[in-house]
C-alpha cells in the first residue's frame, strides 16, 4: 500500500514538475515571434531593473561567411522550439543548435542554393511529425525538425520547385523564398522574391499542403481575364506581360478567424508603367484573404500603379487597440497595421478593412516620360503622422556637409521636395530613399497598442533615359559594353563602380576579386539581391563577362532578347558626401513609438551613431540600418540594425536607451527572445556584409549574470 502511495505521489510530482517547467519555457517559435508578427514576447525576467546584466551565454559559428569581399549577410529570425534553436548560416544552410548552450544539432549541406538571403525558416507539427521549411534557391525544402535530413514524401524528394505554376511568356527563372512562410492548419501559406525587370515570373500567392507538398490554392495577384481587377491593367492579358506583383515580405495570419494578411509588391518593371496602365490591383495592396480556400475578402491598395518601387516592405501587424465609441465608451478593435517605404502608417480593422483613421487620395504631378500614365492620386494617411521625413530640399541638406555648395547646386536642378514625383530623364530624388522608411524588419507591436518602428532618412536619387534596343548582331568591340549598359548599368552604374555603401559592389577589377567561372556562376543562377540572367543567351553573357574582363569577343554576338521596356533607371543611388556621410540632415536612423489607439507619436530617437562625429560632439545622428526590434513585457525594446555593429535596448515608455554593447559584426536582423528552465535568452545573428561592413557567421545569445 505505501508503494502504491510513493507511485502515485511521483507522478503527482512529475504532473507539477511539468507544469513547472512548461511555465519556465516559453519558446519563439515563428518568424517575429508569432501569427500576427508582433515581434512581441511576454518575458520580462531582462527588464529596465535587470538589463545592466546581460553578458553574452553563447555564441555559435553558423560558418560560410565571406570574410574576403564582405558580400555574405545573415538576416535570420532565429525560432525556438521545445529547445533547440533553428536559423540559417552565413552561407545559407539551416541548422539546428541547443537554445541553452549553442551546441550543435545538425546543419543541412545543401549544394542547389544559389541565389538567396534568408530571413528564417517555418516550422510545422502534428503530433511525432516535426517538420522545418526551408527556402534555398528556387527550391522549397521540407526537413525533419530532430535531423535535418530531407522528408522524402514531401514534393519532389523532400523540395517544391518554385516556378512551377508562376511561369509565363518571356519571364525569367529566378525565384526563391527567402522570408519564412506561413502555417494555416496543415497549409504552407507561400510567397516568393522574383525578378523587378519586365522578365519576373508571376507573383502568386500559393498554398501547399505541410504533409505531401501538393498545391491547394492559388491567388492570382494579376487578375486572369474574369477575375475582379482584370480591368485595372491595360492592354489586355496581364498575366501573360507583367510579372511580379508579390508577397515578398512575409505574411500575417489570424488564425482564430482563419484570414491571411498579404502584402504584395510593385508589378514589373519598377520605375516605369507604360505596358501597364491603370491602377494595377493587385500590385502595392494588403490583402485579407480566407486562409482555408485563398478567395480574397478583402483589400486596400497602398499604392496606385506604383512607379517608386514603393512595395509594403514587411509583413503587417496584427494587434488590438482601444478607441472610443459615438457616446464615450471604449471598445477594443481588432486591427491590421502596415508600415511602408515612404514612412505611413495605414491601421485597418482587420475584418472589414475599413480604415481607422482617415486616408485622402491626394493629388500628385503628373509630368512623365513618354508612354507612360501616372496616377493622379495617392491614398495619404491622415493618422499616424509619417515617422520619416517626406520632402528634401535645400534646408535638409547636411549642415556639415562637405561639398554643400556644389549639392545646393545640384539640388536646385533635381526634381525633389514631395512624395510620388514620376521618374523622367531629370534627376529625381527619393525621400525616404527607395528602400526605406521602413524596411523588411518591420514593426514590433505591444499589448498596449504601441507600434516600434526603426526607420532610415537616406535620399536617392535616380533618372529615367531611353534604354538601347539591342541589334540583331552586336559588333564585337561593342558587345560587352552595350549588354552591360541594358542589363547591368542599373545597379552597378554605367561606370561599373558601383554604389557608395556597397549594396551594389564597384565592378572594376572584379578579375582580381573573382574568377570568370565564378562571374559566369552569378549570371546564371544568381546570388544575394542579384536575380539570375538565365534568360539571356550564353553569347550574351559571355560578353558581358568578357567586358568586366577587359577582353574583347572573338566574334560578333547574336542578340536574343528584345527590351521591352524603353527606359531604363540610373541606379539606386544613395546620396552621400565626399566624407562618405548621408548629404540630408540628421537623424539618419530612427527608432519611433507610435500609439494606434490615437494616432499620436509617443517619442522618436536616433538610431546608431558614427562614432567620430559623437567625439567631435555632434549629436547622435542615427545611421543608415537593417533589420527589425523585439519588445518585451520588462518594457524593453531591443534592436541592432544600425551599421555601427551595436545592439541596444530602449525604455519602451521614454524611448531612453538603456544598455547596448558591440557584436562581432553588425546585425541585420531581427532578434528573438526565449526562457529554458526560468532563464530568459535574447539572441541575434550578426551577420553584417551590407552598408561597407565586414561579413560574419556568428548567432550571439545573451541572458542575466548570476
Amino acid at each position: 500500500m505505501r508503494k502504491r502511495v510513493i507511485v502515485l505521489s511521483g507522478l503527482v510530482f512529475a504532473a507539477v514538475l511539468a507544469f513547472q517547467m512548461a511555465d519556465f519555457n516559453t519558446d519563439w517559435p515563428e518568424y517575429n515571434g508569432d501569427g500576427a508578427r508582433s515581434h512581441y514576447s511576454p518575458l520580462d525576467q531582462i527588464n529596465k531593473t535587470t538589463v545592466n546584466r546581460m553578458k553574452v551565454a553563447w555564441t555559435y559559428a553558423s560558418g560560410g561567411a565571406d570574410t574576403a569581399r564582405n558580400r555574405t549577410q545573415m538576416q535570420c529570425n532565429p525560432i525556438i522550439v521545445d529547445g533547440l534553436l533553428y536559423g540559417v548560416s552565413a552561407d545559407i544552410q539551416a541548422f539546428a543548435v541547443e537554445a541553452a548552450t549553442g551546441k550543435p544539432i545538425w546543419k543541412t549541406a545543401l549544394t542547389d542554393k544559389d541565389g538567396t538571403l534568408s530571413r528564417g525558416v517555418t516550422y510545422w507539427a502534428d503530433g511525432q511529425d516535426k517538420r522545418i521549411f526551408f527556402g534555398a534557391g528556387s527550391w522549397l525544402h521540407a526537413l525533419d525538425a530532430r535531423t535535418g535530413k530531407l522528408i522524402d514524401s514531401f514534393g519532389d524528394h523532400g523540395r517544391i520547385d518554385l516556378k512551377i505554376g508562376i511561369q509565363r511568356p518571356g519571364a525569367d527563372n529566378y525565384v526563391t523564398s527567402n522570408t519564412p512562410n506561413t502555417i494555416y492548419k496543415n497549409l504552407l501559406i507561400v510567397g516568393a522574391r522574383v525578378a523587378e525587370s519586365e522578365t519576373a515570373l508571376l507573383g502568386d500567392i500559393r498554398a501547399f499542403d505541410t504533409r505531401t507538398g501538393k498545391l491547394v490554392w492559388t491567388f492570382h495577384t494579376i487578375p486572369a481575364k474574369g477575375e475582379p481587377g482584370y480591368e485595372t491593367w491595360q492592354p489586355e492579358n496581364p498575366r501573360e506581360r507583367i510579372g511580379a506583383a508579390n508577397p515578398w515580405m512575409g505574411m500575417a495570419i489570424d488564425r482564430q478567424r482563419g484570414i491571411l494578411y498579404a502584402p504584395t509588391g510593385s508589378a514589373a518593371h519598377d520605375f516605369y508603367g507604360g505596358n501597364r496602365k491603370g491602377a494595377n490591383l493587385y500590385a502595392n495592396c494588403l490583402l485579407a484573404l480566407d486562409a482555408a480556400t485563398g478567395k480574397r475578402l478583402w483589400h486596400y491598395q497602398l499604392v496606385h500603379h506604383d512607379i517608386w518601387d514603393r512595395d509594403p516592405p514587411a509583413p503587417p501587424n496584427l494587434l488590438t487597440i482601444s478607441q472610443k465609441d459615438s457616446d464615450g465608451q471604449s471598445q477594443k478593435i481588432d486591427v491590421v497595421a502596415i508600415v511602408t517605404k515612404q514612412g505611413f502608417t495605414f491601421v485597418f480593422d482587420r475584418v472589414t478593412g475599413k480604415p481607422i483613421f482617415p486616408i485622402k487620395e491626394t493629388p500628385f504631378p503628373q509630368e512623365v516620360v513618354e508612354g507612360e500614365q501616372a496616377s493622379s492620386t495617392q491614398p495619404i494617411p491622415q493618422l499616424p503622422a509619417p515617422f520619416a521625413r517626406q520632402a528634401f530640399t535645400e534646408k535638409e541638406i547636411n549642415p556639415f556637409a562637405a561639398n554643400r555648395d556644389s549639392l545646393v547646386g545640384v539640388l536646385r536642378s533635381a526634381n525633389t521636395g514631395q512624395p510620388y514625383i514620376p521618374l523622367t530623364g531629370k534627376m529625381t530624388v527619393f525621400f525616404p530613399g527607395t528602400d526605406g522608411g521602413a524596411q523588411w524588419g518591420g514593426a514590433a507591436t505591444d499589448p498596449d497598442g504601441i507600434l516600434y518602428v526603426p526607420s532610415k532618412e537616406v535620399p536617392v536619387y535616380t533618372s529615367l533615359i531611353p534604354r538601347r534596343q539591342p541589334t540583331a548582331n552586336l559588333d564585337k568591340a561593342v558587345a560587352g559594353n552595350s549588354q552591360y549598359q541594358l542589363y547591368c548599368s542599373a545597379c552597378h552604374g554605367q561606370d561599373r563602380k558601383g554604389n557608395h555603401d556597397g549594396s551594389y559592389p564597384s565592378l572594376l577589377q572584379v578579375s582580381s576579386r573573382i574568377s570568370r567561372e565564378q562571374v559566369m556562376q552569378v549570371m546564371e543562377k544568381g546570388r544575394g539581391m542579384m536575380p539570375s540572367f538565365s534568360h539571356i543567351s550564353q553569347a550574351e553573357r559571355n560578353a558581358i563577362v568578357d567586358f568586366l574582363f577587359n577582353k574583347i569577343p572573338e566574334k560578333p554576338v547574336a542578340t536574343t532578347q528584345k527590351a521591352m521596356i524603353p527606359y531604363q533607371h540610373t541606379g539606386y543611388n544613395r546620396w552621400y558626401d565626399h566624407n562618405g556621410y548621408p548629404v540630408s540632415s540628421p537623424p539618419w536612423g530612427t527608432l519611433t513609438a507610435i500609439d494606434l489607439n490615437t494616432g499620436e507619436h509617443r517619442w522618436q530617437v536616433p538610431l546608431g551613431e558614427y562614432p567620430e562625429l559623437t567625439k567631435k560632439g555632434v549629436p547622435i545622428t542615427g545611421t543608415d540600418n537593417y533589420g527589425g526590434p523585439l519588445v518585451t513585457a520588462g518594457g524593453l525594446v531591443f534592436i541592432a540594425a544600425s551599421r555601427d555593429e551595436k545592439f541596444r535596448a530602449f525604455d519602451t515608455k521614454t524611448g531612453q536607451m538603456v544598455w547596448e554593447t558591440k557584436l562581432p559584426a553588425a546585425g541585420y536582423a531581427t532578434p528573438s527572445t526565449y526562457q529554458i528552465g526560468g532563464k530568459q535568452y535574447v539572441v541575434i545573428a550578426c551577420g553584417g556584409g551590407k552598408l561597407n561592413t565586414k561579413s560574419g557567421d556568428r548567432y550571439v545569445a545573451f541572458c542575466l549574470s548570476d
